[in-house]
């Protein structure tokens, strides 16, 4: 049982960025106070987090799986086989075939030579964020993916943390911002891709990836040094959606941020699994998901029994399940239908994206009560980050950021930064340095 199989160019994305151009739908009269900011005037967080990277374009999706065991077989089917079979099972695209040169991705030692003369052993699969909170595995072979984004890669690894602009749904509940600390694809459920946003522009959490000024601005308003990571929780509990991307509000009261910022901290922890204070995220004793009846080996279904709180695939059943998990989305989509679909829908037969588990493995039932938990725990919160609007937070618009000298960022600021220290192999076994 395979992922959904994604055609060609299906997860593109162009490299604009969202401008002030773009219209806003307009908001009625009483929808805020007479001295409250319309949510135009708001800043963008593209103005605020200047670089941003569009999302990756993988171009064949058997170079993803849930496991690594599939991986290897995959890559191993392909390996063996030959002539028009395997350039059948490759899937060339305009940006990749078997003859293409390119160079290594940063930090993975995998050929650079031509994977049509020599494919080299299967390299060792990295785990990435394929759409929200959906982590799977990568084959991390640049040769095999049309647009892998090498400048995100060089600054991935700890302490770095990337921020991904969700696809603008109107009306659609959820969180108009997600964070990772592993890889982000970008995808979105709906919508058109965001960007994105690396919390630091180098390796090692150095140079936050904002606007120039800015933390400056923010502790001489709240009266306390500002880091990267208090800018990072706030901005995820209070960054609103928009057509033309996110908006932040930045509070004049210290205390609304500072209500916001705890409320962030714990939504960046569940988001990234635990990743900031380091302790796995649990439910209460209780209310802790558990397999009731064993998931069988080929469920076609995900249903939930709202009287049980009852996570149902087939005659599998999970339970206790609150109904926040169930129902939480991102970008009109629910999270838990997105995840077992990218598991379950069938593959084109004879594909490598057919080459998979026979029957439902038992790691991907503790993924999912690992899931449920997060999404429960992430739902709860909810009316919470609701009620941080920027009505209720007084906010400052992008005026008086450009008086401060904080807007607009400078050039540089959007470009990444350069690592001139850095040697990477370039096609053909070449050496270059960054």
């Amino acid at each position: 049982m395979r992922g959904v199989t994604e055609a060609p160019g299906a997860n593109d994305a162009d490299d604009t960025r969202p401008d002030d151009t773009q219209p806003v739908a307009a908001q009625p009269d009483d929808a805020r106070p007479d001295d409250a900011l319309p949510v135009d005037d708001l800043p963008l967080l593209d103005d605020l987090m200047p670089w941003s990277v569009a999302p990756l374009r993988l171009g064949r999706s058997w170079i993803v799986a849930p496991d690594a065991r599939t991986l290897r077989s995959r890559w191993d089917r392909l390996v063996a086989a030959e002539g028009a079979e395997r350039e059948a099972l490759f899937r060339p695209s305009r940006a990749r075939t078997p003859a293409s040169t390119v160079a290594a991705l940063p930090g993975q030692r995998t050929g650079t030579v031509r994977w049509a003369r020599e494919p080299g052993p299967c390299p060792e699969p990295v785990r990435i964020a394929c759409g929200p909170f959906d982590e799977r595995l990568l084959l991390p072979d640049h040769r095999l993916i049309d647009t892998a984004r090498p400048e995100l890669w060089r600054v991935a690894g700890e302490p770095q943390l990337f921020a991904v602009e969700q696809g603008y749904v109107p009306g659609a509940a959820g969180p108009a911002l997600l964070v990772t600390a592993v890889l982000p694809e970008g995808r979105s459920p709906a919508g058109r891709p965001g960007r994105i946003r690396p919390l630091f522009r180098r390796p090692g959490g150095l140079e936050p990836n904002l606007a120039p000024g800015l933390l400056g601005f923010l502790g001489e308003r709240y009266g306390h040094d500002v880091d990267a990571l208090e800018w990072l929780a706030w901005t995820v509990a209070a960054a609103r959606p928009s057509p033309a991307g996110c908006r932040v509000p930045l509070p004049e009261d210290p205390e609304v941020w500072a209500a916001g910022v705890a409320l962030g901290r714990d939504l960046v922890d569940l988001q990234t699994r635990g990743a900031l204070t380091g302790t796995k995220p649990r439910l209460p004793g209780g209310r802790r998901p558990y397999v009731r009846a064993t998931v069988p080996p080929r469920p076609e279904a995900m249903t939930y029994d709202a009287a049980e709180e009852a996570l149902c695939l087939d005659e599998g059943r999970i339970s206790p399940v609150p109904a926040e998990a169930w129902e939480f989305g991102v970008g009109g989509a629910r999270i838990l239908e997105q995840w077992f679909a990218h598991r379950t829908a069938p593959a084109e037969p004879g594909s490598l994206d057919a080459i998979g588990p026979t029957a439902w493995p038992q790691e991907w039932t503790s993924e999912l009560l690992d899931l449920v938990t997060v999404l429960a725990l992430l739902g709860a919160r909810e009316p919470e980050r609701a009620v941080l609007t920027p009505e209720a937070a007084g906010s400052t618009g992008r005026e008086k950021l450009r008086a401060a000298g904080v807007l607009p960022p400078p050039a540089w600021s959007r470009r990444p930064a350069s690592v001139l220290d850095h040697q990477e192999e370039g096609p053909e076994g070449q050496f270059m340095l960054l």
